[in-house]
């Protein structure tokens, strides 16, 4: 039989060995650095958000975090080709460039809705794409765009005139400026970047005649060394696809907005995108968004 004073010993030497463990396991969790869009307020929350209930469920032991300062894309793609440690996982739209130097996850974050484009432009030219029917009817037009997005590349390789900036945050001045006519945006952020714009004095509006779309996904991308992240990242996100959080999350996120858009009521501008690969999952209709828009 343990002696008083002994079992008295044994109990603080248990609860420090409980907390010992609960430290080495919050010291074992591997530190995921993703590249920080710009200052401010974060407009991917819903990616991270995303990428956060995916890891959760995916059986390994991550914490995400982001880069101290707004890093580039080109910046973060050559990090995670080198592996230098800088960023250990990006999200951005899918190349076959990209596919063959990085790892993607083929689980499209936007659904889709990537390449669906709504364009902001200046006040007084609101009206101004009431007359666009068509891509032709665009090309006289200047398209801004980040140098380094490959969206630069889509519109491009359609005939149209395109003006670029190294910085996003520029790309709203440039237009208020009349640098260039309008800025083509993702439906699921557009209104946001308005609103952000308004409070920095410019005066940018949301268009609302046309949508410019081009078939695209935006992936998860790791290290080609890391296939063991990339495939902790798509078993968390399957996991969400087969129990409904995965459109719980999006609906919660964009579906205001979606609404807002009311794609079926513009006029679509399609343009081609010679830029994506062979094996992206459009034959998993589950992965996409299809807005009932008229052709």
């Amino acid at each position: 039989m343990m002696h008083p004073s002994a079992r008295t010993l044994c109990m603080p030497i248990a609860r420090l060995a409980t907390l010992l463990m609960l430290c080495a396991t919050a010291l074992a969790a591997e530190p995921l650095t993703y590249p920080r869009h710009s200052n401010g307020a974060d407009p991917e929350a819903y990616v991270v958000e995303l990428l956060r209930q995916a890891l959760a469920r995916s059986g390994g032991d991550y914490q995400l975090q982001p880069s101290h300062r707004p890093m580039p894309q080109s910046r973060a793609e050559q990090s995670l080709e080198q592996n230098d440690g800088s960023v250990q996982l990006m999200w951005t739209m899918t190349t076959k460039a990209r596919e063959e130097s990085l790892l993607p996850v083929r689980i499209p974050i936007y659904k889709g809705l990537i390449g669906w484009r709504v364009p902001l432009v200046r006040r007084e030219d609101k009206d101004w794409l009431a007359k666009v029917h068509s891509a032709a009817d665009l090309k006289p037009l200047r398209i801004g765009q980040r140098a380094d997005w490959p969206d630069t590349r889509i519109l491009r390789s359609n005939g149209l005139q395109v003006i670029t900036s190294q910085s996003y945050d520029s790309l709203f001045r440039m237009l208020d400026a009349g640098r260039f006519d309008l800025f083509p945006r993702e439906v699921v952020v557009v209104w946001d970047e308005q609103a952000q714009a308004a409070k920095a004095g410019l005066n940018l509006e949301v268009d609302e005649h046309i949508v410019i779309h081009y078939p695209s996904a935006f992936y998860f991308f790791t290290s080609r060394a890391r296939a063991d992240l990339a495939g902790h990242i798509e078993r968390g996100l399957e996991a969400m696809i087969a129990d409904g959080s995965f459109e719980a999350l999006f609906q919660q996120y964009h579906g205001a907005t979606i609404k807002r858009a009311g794609l079926e009521r513009r006029r679509v501008i399609e343009l081609e995108n010679p830029d994506l690969p062979p094996q992206t999952p459009f034959q998993r209709e589950e992965l996409w968004y299809r807005p009932n828009a008229p052709q």
